[in-house]
Order: C-alpha cells, then sequence, then structure tokens
C-alpha cells in the first residue's frame, strides 16, 4: 500500500490510540499511548518465548507492543470497543494490523466470558483501562486471574485516593468524564484487595498519579464545602498495578 492509499484509509477512521504505521503517517489518535501509558506501565522490555492477552484491546496498540517485545504469541480480545458504534469498532485495530505485518490473533469476547476453555491462558496478562468501564468488577477479576498464568499489568482510575480503606465510587450516570460506560472509580485499596481477594499473592501498585498528601488532609478538605467544586480533582487519578499468582 503506497502513502496516499495509507493516509486516506487512516484518515476514514476515527482512531482512539496514536499508533506508528510507518511511511511518516501516524494514526491521530486521541490517546497516545507512547507518551502517557507506556512509560508508567512497567512493561517488561523483553517478552521473548512469553504469551500475552490484551484484554480491550481497541486499536491494538498494547498487544503490538507486546509483540514488538517478542511476545510469542498475543492475542488481543475486546466486545465493547470493537462492535458499539461509529467511534467504537474493529476497523482502527484491523488496519494497523494489516499495515504492520502484525501476527497478533484477535478474538471478540467480554471480559465476563473470559475462562481458560474458552481462551487458554497466558504468561502476561494486560487489563488496561478497563475495570472502571464494568458493572461487576470482583467478578471480572475473577475471570481474569482465571486467566494469568503468572503476572496482570492492570491500569485504572481509581477515585476516593484520600482514604485508606478499601472503597469504591458508584457513578450510575456520567460523573466520570462524562461517559455512561463508566461505572465504577476504586480507591487504590481496594484495588490491592480485590486482586489479593481473588487469588493474586503478591500485588504492587508500580505507578500512581495520585497525591500521597490527600491521605493526610483530604478528610479534613471533603468536610468543608467551600472545597467541593475540586472534590473531582482530589479524589481521582490512576494507578498501575502489578500482580502475580
Amino acid at each position: 500500500m503506497n502513502h496516499d492509499q495509507l493516509l486516506q484509509e487512516v484518515q476514514a477512521i476515527r482512531w482512539f490510540h496514536t499508533i506508528d504505521l510507518g511511511q511518516g503517517i501516524v494514526t491521530p489518535g486521541s490517546v497516545d499511548p507512547q507518551k502517557q501509558t507506556l512509560p508508567r506501565l512497567g512493561l517488561p522490555a523483553d517478552l521473548s518465548g512469553k504469551t500475552v492477552l490484551d484484554i480491550g484491546a481497541w486499536d491494538g496498540f498494547f498487544s503490538f507492543e507486546a509483540e514488538r517485545r517478542g511476545a510469542k504469541r498475543v492475542l488481543a480480545t475486546d466486545s465493547f470497543a470493537w462492535h458499539s458504534g461509529d467511534w467504537l469498532n474493529k476497523r482502527g485495530f484491523e488496519l494497523a494490523r494489516r499495515v504492520l505485518g502484525s501476527k497478533v490473533e484477535d478474538f471478540d469476547i467480554d471480559v465476563m466470558e473470559l475462562s481458560p476453555d474458552r481462551t487458554g491462558t497466558f504468561d502476561v496478562v494486560l487489563f488496561l483501562g478497563v475495570l472502571y468501564h464494568l458493572r461487576h468488577p470482583l467478578l471480572a477479576l475473577e475471570k481474569v486471574f482465571s486467566i494469568t498464568a503468572r503476572h496482570l499489568i492492570l491500569e485504572t482510575v481509581t477515585d476516593l485516593t484520600w482514604t485508606p480503606y478499601p472503597v469504591m465510587r458508584f457513578y450510575p450516570a456520567d460523573e466520570l468524564a462524562g461517559d455512561p460506560s463508566n461505572w465504577f472509580g476504586p480507591n487504590p485499596a481496594a484495588v490491592v484487595s480485590m486482586l489479593k481477594v481473588v487469588g493474586f499473592t503478591k500485588v504492587e501498585i508500580v505507578s500512581a498519579q495520585y497525591r500521597p498528601l490527600i491521605y493526610r488532609i483530604g478528610r479534613a478538605i471533603l468536610k468543608r464545602d467551600m472545597y467541593k467544586p475540586f472534590w473531582p480533582a482530589i479524589q481521582n487519578d490512576r494507578i498501575v498495578v502489578h500482580a502475580w499468582r
């Protein structure tokens, strides 16, 4: 495919991920994982000989990155982001895979349907930006645990970060980012606790964008009505957690 043909196909798709397709063409994604997520993810530099599952792959940036790092097999899975409308479709993933000459496999499957019988198990499982979109987060983590042979890398929104107790905030409408597909914002303690409850024996927060100072002053701040407009900024952040069986 020549440069102009590729550019035309890229421009016909609304992208979520920014992906370098070569020939000087980078997809115009609304998120640049290379700059925004990858540096804090802790993804092993060498995945040689490993099998990798990317849950909620969407345009496939992390699937292709795992392949680039030497994974012997990569399976990209999604359902919601591949079949839910104009922007939410599989066209970006399929074009990127074709242009990159990738051998990444794909499987249309919802998180709640994951099981060793349906997908097998994987050495490394990526569960990035998905947890807070799920109605049943603890059950979803049980499903994820069942197909993780060794190592899980999870990235998620957190909320109520000022409290050390494991709690979650429920979003019945579009309270988080104006997006009605967001359901729960767990705090860091809840993420760690849930991962341990479902069976992971070692859990570590490897990257956190929340501010530890909030733990010390949060209770006092949240009692004052004058600070209410700032509550979302005080409570909302993102973390990366690694967990091992």
